[in-house]
């Protein structure tokens, strides 16, 4: 089951997404629907077919935003949190081979608009809870178990590499 958690940013985004699907989008596309049905034989129409499809990718996306954002949790930076690896921090971690990776921790809907988010419901992100800079976390992959280690976090933003 996936986490109803998002980010404050995450949340504002998608909100901006249904606003524009439901407030500028879906008029222009239900004029366009309206004037090729004008147009008389629907049936071999390919203006009304295709904008009544884009129509229902719409209404669908609609629905989903209007669910997800009432039942989303909004969690927001706490003091109490800095020094360990909670949801939305930015974590850059080493393995034994030198390899390097930054993301930040983020609810299931944020991470497909940004390069650089993992979910929280990620094994990565679930074996990263709580750790501190300098701990290692063990990470179940197809591969096997892999040893990671926190090398900074950070809740103002992305962590900067050199």
């Amino acid at each position: 089951m996936k986490t109803n958690l998002l980010t404050r940013q995450g949340y504002q985004e998608l909100q901006d997404e249904l606003d524009h699907l439901w407030k500028r989008y879906r008029p222009e596309i239900t004029e366009k629907v309206s004037w090729a049905a004008s147009l008389g034989d629907r049936s071999e129409n390919a203006d009304y077919h295709y904008n009544k499809k884009i129509l229902r990718e719409i209404d669908r996306r609609v629905r989903y935003l209007r669910k997800v954002l009432k039942e989303a949790r909004i969690v927001d930076y706490s003091p109490q949190q800095e020094g360990r690896v909670f949801f939305g921090a930015w974590v850059e971690i080493e393995n034994e081979q030198g390899e390097i990776k930054s993301f930040r921790i983020v609810g299931p809907d944020e991470i497909y608009r940004h390069k650089g988010h993992i979910s929280i419901d990620s094994p990565m992100a679930r074996a990263l809870l709580k750790k501190a800079k300098d701990e290692e976390a063990q990470v179940q992959t197809p591969d096997g178990l892999k040893t990671w280690y926190v090398t900074a976090i950070s809740y103002t933003g992305p962590i900067e590499t050199d």
